[in-house]
């Protein structure tokens, strides 16, 4: 088996063998995810819009991390596990943003923390890094900013909006976090970001420059419905795949092609058909 992975590893693969990472939500994607050789896995809260049905990533809340978490660690993976902390789990003080962080590490046994934002941001990850928590930061398109930025735009186009992002990960890097989450922004800032920083950057949506690669398990494998972002590249078409499955399935129960005599358990005849002739008096 191979070595576990872990933050320090993490770091020292800055600017060395890309790493690559991607979300799962239960114990069957963990171990999918960690037999194929991924580096980290990211619990995150776009199971939201994955998995449990919502529009966005807003309604997710704690209780739903831990619980999603708890049954990845459960598959007890090679992969770093990183938990999301979702919107409202880090906004309104650094008690509760701590108290918050511990919960993904104690009850669902995460490994590290992922939090969005820029230097506003700063006293929460401090906070947290105090606690002796690993912590990952993300910048550019935030999910939880939404309304904020008018949906899923592209962020850091303009020479401005492109130097506060810089600044925004040169602080985040100083401060401690171990990676940084590039999403959504142009792959020219994206590679500055890199060039900058000395911690690795994970991209989605941010170019080929960064130090690693994120993309949303169900995105990958095909199983997502409606137009994809520009930047997934599918790998394969499970959903079709699933679908054709259970077509198959239940023709064959309604045809009563299943199950066979080889599929159904048995018991002595005499006794079956003793039990047969009970019923019949």
């Amino acid at each position: 088996m191979p070595d576990k992975v872990t933050v320090p590893v993490i770091l020292a693969r800055k600017g060395g063998t890309k790493l690559t990472m991607v979300t799962a939500y239960d114990a069957p994607m963990a171990s999918v995810a960690d037999r194929a050789g991924a580096d980290m896995i990211l619990v995150g809260d776009s199971m939201g819009n994955t998995i449990l049905g919502f529009e966005d990533t807003l309604p997710v809340t704690m209780d739903m991390i831990v619980h999603h978490t708890a049954a990845v660690t459960r598959a007890r993976p090679g992969a770093l596990v990183i938990a999301d902390m979702p919107w409202l789990s880090y906004h309104l003080s650094v008690e509760e943003t701590v108290r918050n962080a511990g919960r993904l590490v104690r009850e669902a046994r995460a490994e590290a923390v992922k939090l969005e934002g820029g230097r506003k941001r700063l006293p929460m990850i401090e906070a947290i890094l105090a606690a002796e928590i690993p912590v990952m930061g993300h910048l550019g398109l935030t999910p939880q900013s939404i309304h904020r930025m008018g949906g899923h735009r592209v962020q850091g186009r303009q020479l401005d909006a492109a130097r506060e992002l810089l600044a925004d990960a040169r602080a985040l890097a100083d401060a401690g976090v171990f990676a940084i989450v590039l999403e959504g922004m142009p792959d020219a800032l994206a590679s500055v970001i890199t060039e900058s920083v000395q911690v690795p950057t994970i991209g989605i949506g941010a170019g080929p420059s960064c130090d690693g690669q994120v993309l949303v398990f169900h995105d990958v494998l095909g199983f997502g419905e409606g137009r994809m972002p520009r930047f997934v590249r599918q790998y394969a078409q499970l959903g079709e795949v699933a679908t054709e499955g259970l077509r198959r399935f239940f023709a064959d129960v309604q045809s009563g092609a299943f199950p066979t005599n080889a599929e159904s358990y048995h018991m002595d005849e005499t006794a079956a058909r003793e039990l047969r002739n009970e019923q019949g008096d």
